[in-house]
């Protein structure tokens, strides 16, 4: 090559250099995007989920479940990005991480303690709240029979050491028992052959009707032979509704004696915009997001791959 041709490369390849460094910056990397659910709720769990992994900021003032308006900062280079909750475990592939709810997650294979990068801290919310999770699922009762004592008995039948191994064998962590309780000793299998199929006398038995959606009601039959062990003479017939909107209808009108569907959030939302004179009496079972990733094996992993904002 000719020092004339020489000359006119490195002129080439330094004009080239100081374009993709224009005013002395590297071009920015593409952002990682993350797949949230779309609907409010887990939206905005999913948005505090990310902002405790340490990618955001968010505005404390918006609560328990902020909105992508009330994202104060982006740390790493991240896009956030809602989407249909239920087609996140087949559309994972397209995102760097998803934030995945239980339900949708255990039904797709993912075991949230095996294949998670980061799981919703129930503990640590609920401490932060001063022991008022919104998002823990609870037994309600109508207002003027809260201290009711068979429904006390039910509460405490419920919040056991086997209702609570039961939620563990049964739902695979898409649930978890939202009380204190000793893990079985045994197998799984040892507890689900306990439990799974036991069946139940109500003659001469109080009968509640307690009000249930969906099909993961399977504790209850784990709560009715404690009721029956204890010898408490109460038979908890199962009333199923196909939608969230009315098992706290039915409560409030006197048709059922409880209902165990919804969460605190849930609950209060109804009672404001429906005047319903029904209260929580006990906790139950927590259905925590888990952040999962077929990319990235940890959330420092993902953090490199997105890079921090200038």
């Amino acid at each position: 090559m000719n020092k004339k041709l020489l000359a006119l490369a490195l002129v080439l390849v330094l004009a080239s250099g100081a374009a993709a460094c224009a005013g002395g910056k590297a071009q920015p990397k593409e952002a990682v995007k993350i797949g949230i659910p779309d609907d409010a709720t887990n939206g905005g769990r999913a948005i505090k989920l990310l902002e405790s992994a340490g990618l955001i900021e968010v505005n404390p003032e918006a609560g328990w479940v902020p909105e992508l308006k009330d994202v104060t900062k982006y740390i790493y280079n991240i896009e956030i990005v809602p989407t249909t909750a239920n087609t996140l475990p087949s559309t994972l592939d397209d995102y760097g991480a998803a934030t995945i709810n239980g339900t949708y997650a255990t039904a797709a294979g993912f075991v949230p303690s095996k294949d998670g990068l980061l799981i919703e801290s129930q503990a640590e919310a609920t401490a932060k709240e001063g022991g008022e999770n919104p998002f823990v699922n609870i037994i309600v009762a109508r207002s003027a029979e809260k201290d009711n004592e068979t429904y006390k008995k039910i509460v405490e039948a419920f919040q056991t050491d086997l209702v609570g191994q039961y939620i563990i064998a049964k739902y695979k962590e898409a649930y978890v028992p939202a009380f204190d309780y000793q893990p079985a000793s045994g197998t799984n299998e040892e507890v689900l052959a306990l439990v799974d199929g036991y069946q139940s006398d109500k003659e001469g038995k109080t009968v509640v009707r307690v009000g249930v959606c969906g099909s993961s009601n399977d504790q209850w039959i784990a709560c009715q032979k404690v009721l029956d062990d204890q010898g408490a003479n109460i038979y908890l017939e199962m009333v199923e509704f196909d939608a969230y909107n009315l098992p706290n209808e039915a409560l409030n009108s006197g048709d059922i004696d409880l209902n165990s569907f919804q969460h605190k959030a849930y609950l209060a939302s109804e009672i404001k915009s429906q005047g319903y004179e029904i209260e929580a009496i006990g906790d139950t079972l927590m259905a925590p997001l888990t952040l999962y990733s077929s990319k990235y094996d940890s959330v420092d992993a993902l953090k490199e791959a997105a890079g921090k904002k200038n």
